[in-house]
């Protein structure tokens, strides 16, 4: 029916078991609440969440779809590749995000070392900042910054200590993106760049690359994203076309750990459809009512 309404979808946000400030649980009450029809957990690096997230969804009207948000790179430029619907079970998968994960922590407290030699901060400080399991990284060191006084939020600073030519930062180990999209694609997933035109980035690949990660089965783009500048938006709607990509819009939730809002850019229920339809790792979750289930 042409007057039904596009549902409501939100294809990317972190809760508190990688850097945002919600429990799983509470990230999905918070978007039933916020009136979405779908959602995505796409923690970093991990799918932990997963089983937390899911049983909250299975009360509610709303559909799940379970992710993670993969750390990748190209030379000192982070490129994060989401990935929906893997196995979260893979071999491959799972061996690499605790490789990036245990990469992370060392990386995180060689830096706090580093702060901690000209300001009052230590790893404990970080700590306190993280819940249990969760992956530390420049977030919770941002987050012990602001408890201790020595930045007034998290986003500043990011703009100030955290900031690369600060002196205390140190850039963290990942694959290249193609060998991540060949990881979500071989654990039955369905990757995703994000934010690939981040103001602070400039668009993280050329179209060249763009070429190489269809060819080894990227989906698609996150276009509406706060981060993405208009021009960058642009380009990548045009790439998308012509190489067949689908676009997804998104808030990149982070509770209280950022501005951005659930639901603030949201997603076609043709995108979601074209995930659905292609994974093979594992299926979405609907509550009852859910309009997607």
């Amino acid at each position: 029916m042409d007057d039904v309404p596009d549902p409501f979808i939100d294809l990317h946000t972190h809760s508190s078991v990688s850097d945002g400030t919600e429990r799983p649980a509470e990230l999905v009450r918070a978007a039933a609440s916020a009136g979405l029809d779908g959602v995505a957990l796409t923690d970093h690096d991990t799918t932990a969440g997963w089983d937390e997230a899911i049983a909250a969804a299975l009360e509610l009207p709303i559909t799940l779809l379970p992710g993670l948000e993969l750390s990748t790179r190209v030379g000192y430029r982070s490129v994060h590749v989401l990935g929906y619907l893997v196995d979260p079970t893979d071999p491959a998968l799972v061996a690499e995000t605790t490789r990036i994960r245990d990469g992370r922590l060392a990386r995180a407290r060689r830096m706090v070392d580093r702060i901690g030699a000209d300001h009052p901060l230590t790893w404990d400080d970080v700590l306190a900042q993280a819940s249990e399991g969760a992956t530390i990284g420049r977030p919770h060191i941002a987050d012990a910054l602001v408890a201790r006084g020595l930045e007034p939020d998290r986003s500043a600073a990011f703009r100030g200590i955290l900031h690369p030519s600060s002196g205390y930062y140190e850039p963290h180990d990942a694959p290249s993106p193609l060998r991540g999209v060949e990881l979500i694609r071989g654990a039955g997933g369905v990757p995703v760049i994000a934010h690939p035109a981040a103001s602070s980035r400039g668009i993280v690949v050329d179209e060249a690359m763009l070429a190489e990660l269809v060819d080894a089965g990227l989906g698609g783009l996150e276009v509406d994203h706060r981060e993405n500048v208009s021009r960058g938006k642009r380009t990548l709607l045009d790439w998308a076309t012509r190489h067949g990509l689908f676009v997804t819009g998104s808030s990149d939730y982070h509770g209280t750990g950022k501005p951005n809002r659930l639901g603030e850019h949201r997603t076609a229920r043709v995108a979601f459809d074209a995930i659905v339809a292609s994974a093979t790792g594992a299926r979405p979750v609907s509550g009852p009512g859910a309009r997607l289930g």
